[in-house]
């Protein structure tokens, strides 16, 4: 998941940075190196924001399975005391 937001983010954010630069008119060379800047810096924001996400997915994912199986396990009658 931290790949796929950093696969959105820093793209979205190199082609806002390329149009804001051509809306403006500014230096090709200094809106490329914007550009990349912002591909870089949202990228990485992106991996974490997916990372933590990722983690909060699975420990939800966890818990409620881990629920679950013990729900499942006290309602059950014990096969030994049989």
């Amino acid at each position: 998941m931290a790949h796929v937001y950093a696969g959105f983010l820093g793209p979205l954010a190199f082609l806002t940075a390329l149009a804001r630069g051509l809306i403006h008119g500014s230096e090709p060379e200094s809106v490329v190196l914007t550009a990349w800047l912002s591909l870089m810096a949202f990228a990485a924001v992106g991996y974490i924001v997916g990372w933590i996400a990722e983690q909060v997915v699975r420990d939800s994912v966890y818990g409620k399975i881990s629920s679950e199986v013990a729900a499942t396990e006290t309602s059950q009658p014990d096969a030994d005391a049989a």
